[in-house]
């Protein structure tokens, strides 16, 4: 089947859907350089500090709330397309935005767009995919995300670098890029955003979206570019055709309320919030005001977050080689394991670190040790098997729920963690990240299914024929399906 498959073709859609991953990314890191001076220039303390990064957050609850019945209803293509403009005209009015609620209300459309494209982009990359790329394909939107994550901390420097330069103030650019260059650092994403917009026109739409309905013969001209063979692309056809009949119903809430899809979609929530609160969004949204807390200057501190997310993007490169041939569910024991280390490295530096004199590099290369850990394991996986967990009908409904849960937590985070790391220490907050590691870890091994290898189709009949939905036991957890 692999010489029968288009993939330079798979590649190129998964790299247009990808885009939204990067923009993703670069919504979610740029907050990080821009908080110090936004705290300043508007005068904020560190409720309204945390709502200011937090704020994009509600709109992607919203946006991942609705992003379900937008790709239903609209098509997945459609859909991305909602996310670029809303990504376009956020980047534009957070750039000229006349005051602090503007600027938040700014970063609320930015959030919607953020939602949506958690939800479309990942969704139409596993619906498109076939089985033996699905999770290197898939896992390029997560590499996207990191690439997004880099790019925001390299604007981020390089324009605190050109602020700083003595370069002339005046005029609009000089406001921009200059004397308030956090306006420049959300800005930059402008251009990325019109890419995505115009290239989504040149991809498909998901040829399992047009069969759910009705469009048959569209779907399979899809599938005739993706498949070298033209039986190769009818057999896949027949398949997902048998597998609608087989669901019976149309696509309506009411297919979640089934015992075994009700056990499907708790088991997407719960690892979407939880990983959540093992730590890796308040290094993201806070590690310069982490390492500046560290003894670092403004401008080191950004540079280090620099080093973070490039190690962010190779860990997950190496995560994207091997996520097919290891295995979803090993990649997270061996990741966690190693961020339960790293994190309780890092709550040891906070406490002792001072007293016994340890240089702020250490702080780095135990940050380093984490995001590898993370990016290798959770970051990888969770958006894969959220793609994959679930039949044609409920698939966009069903990541929706689990999305919203995982925006709610992300949202949590964000807005708390200021307040935490006054009130119970940094070493207090890390140790708090290393404990919630242990609940995602048993949820992992006892109910979620190993889907590596498997058709779409197959993951389907699975949950079909588990009525009681037990994915995974003490005896079998690292078995496949």
């Amino acid at each position: 089947m692999k010489k029968e498959i288009n993939f330079g073709y798979l590649l190129f859609i998964s790299f247009v859907a990808a885009l939204g991953g990067f923009l993703y990314g670069y919504d979610t890191a740029v907050i990080s350089g821009t908080i110090s001076q936004v705290t300043d220039q508007f005068s904020l303390d560190s409720m309204s500090a945390g709502w200011y990064v937090g704020c994009a957050l509600i709109g992607s609850i919203a946006g991942v709330a609705v992003a379900g019945v937008l790709g239903d209803k609209l098509g997945r293509r459609k859909a991305m397309v909602v996310a670029a403009m809303l990504f376009s005209a956020s980047a534009i009015g957070c750039a000229i935005c006349g005051g602090f609620n503007e600027l938040v209300g700014w970063r609320i459309v930015g959030g919607i767009g953020m939602g949506i494209a958690s939800i479309i982009c990942p969704l139409y990359i596993s619906e498109l995919a076939a089985a033996q790329y699905r999770g290197r394909l898939v896992s390029l939107y997560q590499l996207a995300i990191t690439i997004g994550f880099v790019g925001a901390y390299i604007v981020n420097y390089f324009l605190l670098e050109y602020s700083l330069s003595g370069a002339s103030a005046e005029g609009l650019f000089g406001k921009i890029l200059v004397a308030e260059a956090w306006r420049g650092m959300l800005g930059m994403e402008t251009l990325p955003a019109l890419i995505f917009f115009l290239i989504i026109f040149c991809i498909p739409e998901s040829p399992r979206w047009l069969m759910a309905h009705g469009s048959d013969a569209r779907a399979l001209r899809v599938l005739d570019r993706v498949y070298i063979s033209p039986a190769a692309a009818r057999d896949e056809a027949g398949k997902v055709s048998a597998a609608l009949k087989s669901t019976g119903e149309k696509n309506d809430f009411r297919l979640l309320l089934r015992p075994n899809m009700r056990r499907a979609v708790f088991i997407g929530v719960a690892i979407a919030i939880l990983g959540q609160f093992m730590g890796v969004n308040a290094v993201l949204y806070y590690g310069p005001t982490i390492f500046e807390n560290a003894g670092l200057s403004g401008s080191d501190s950004l540079f280090y977050q620099v080093i973070v997310g490039a190690v962010n993007t190779l860990t997950t490169v190496a995560a994207l080689l091997i996520i097919d041939k290891v295995g979803r569910k090993q990649l997270v024991y061996w990741g966690v394991s190693g961020m339960i280390l790293s994190l309780l490295l890092i709550a040891g530096f906070f406490t002792f670190g001072q007293a016994l004199g340890l240089p702020s590099v250490l702080l780095l290369v135990f940050f380093m040790f984490y995001i590898m850990c993370c990016a290798g394991s959770i970051c990888a996986v969770v958006w894969v098997l959220l793609s994959e967990m679930y039949p044609t009908k409920i698939r966009a409904m069903a990541m929706s729920i689990a999305g919203f849960a995982l925006w709610i937590g992300t949202y949590l985070v964000g807005q708390l963690t200021p307040w935490l790391i006054d009130n119970i220490s940094a070493s207090g907050v890390f140790l708090l990240f290393a404990a919630m590691c242990v609940p995602y870890m048993i949820i992992m091994y006892r109910c979620v299914p190993e889907t590596t290898g498997k058709s779409l189709e197959e993951i389907e009949k699975y949950w079909e024929e588990d009525p009681e939905g037990v994915a995974a036991t003490a005896s079998d957890a690292g078995q496949s399906i």
